[in-house]
């Protein structure tokens, strides 16, 4: 039985597909495909129509092979051929747990939004705080501050690592900020020092969200912010735990929810 999750965010189309395998007894899931495209200049309707069609042909995959199709994100009510649609916090803890069965505390920081979620052994979410579509808490704030440094994102998550020095960054929205970056670029700071903080005010919002659930137990950072190694060190800091457990493709975590959701329905 293969069953699929599809999480339709801002910025990309994430696609994971899930074979049910009976091994000795015990139904086993295994992640066949998973895809990501950028929908670029298409409706995002017609991303999501591409990039599952994408993620089938590379897995060897029929439509009609697949039982139920799962939807998450901001545009989940887009993806016109979804059997159903379940929310960002449902797919995000589901997934998250499965990776890792101790996980209490799912951090998701993507391109426009940031959420923190308290999820119970089974991976139902029981509460959740977001950042309401401020883009300070998520990934384009520093994709905008890295573009006023002239650095690419890659760089600048990795200059952030760099410094040792904390510079407090008080402006709560991105028009701002650029502000007191380019204040920072004109007194001559190093941009490792800059890159840091801009880097710790978002792992310092994300924290205060986080915060209003609690923290308990494993924390698991998921959304592609995953794959920016200065705020992972950041967050780190900021939520004073030892671990952050961090998934290969966090990026994927929601859409893996889904396919599994999709599944438990079905049974």
């Amino acid at each position: 039985m293969i069953t699929a999750g599809i999480d339709m965010g801002s910025r990309s189309v994430k696609v994971v597909l899930l074979e049910e395998l009976d091994m000795e007894g015990k139904p086993q899931l295994v992640v066949k495909k998973a895809h990501m495209m950028l929908p670029g200049d298409l409706d995002a309707d017609q991303a999501a129509e591409q990039a599952y069609d994408d993620a089938l042909k590379a897995a060897g995959v029929e439509r009609g092979q697949v039982k139920s199709v799962f939807a998450t994100g901001a545009g989940r009510g887009q993806v016109a051929f979804a059997t159903e649609g379940v929310t960002e916090m449902t797919a995000g803890a589901r997934g998250a747990v499965y990776m890792y069965p101790q996980a209490r505390t799912i951090v998701d920081v993507g391109a426009e939004e940031g959420r923190g979620i308290k999820t119970d052994p089974e991976g139902k979410a029981i509460d959740f705080a977001g950042n309401e579509k401020c883009a300070a808490g998520a990934g384009s704030f520093a994709e905008a501050m890295s573009r006023a440094l002239q650095l690419s994102l890659k760089e600048f998550g990795e200059a952030s690592l760099k410094s040792d020095k904390s510079i407090p960054m008080n402006a709560q929205c991105t028009v701002f900020a650029e502000s007191e970056v380019v204040s920072l670029i004109h007194s001559s700071t190093p941009k490792e020092d800059i890159a840091k903080a801009v880097l710790d005010a978002v792992a310092s919002r994300v924290c205060a969200m986080v915060r209003r659930v609690g923290i308990d137990g494993k924390v698991v950072l998921i959304g592609g912010m995953g794959h920016n190694p200065g705020f992972v060190a950041s967050l780190k800091n900021a939520m004073e735990v030892d671990e952050v457990l961090l998934p290969e493709l966090p990026e994927f975590v929601s859409a893996l929810g889904c396919a599994l959701i999709a599944a438990e329905r079905l049974h």
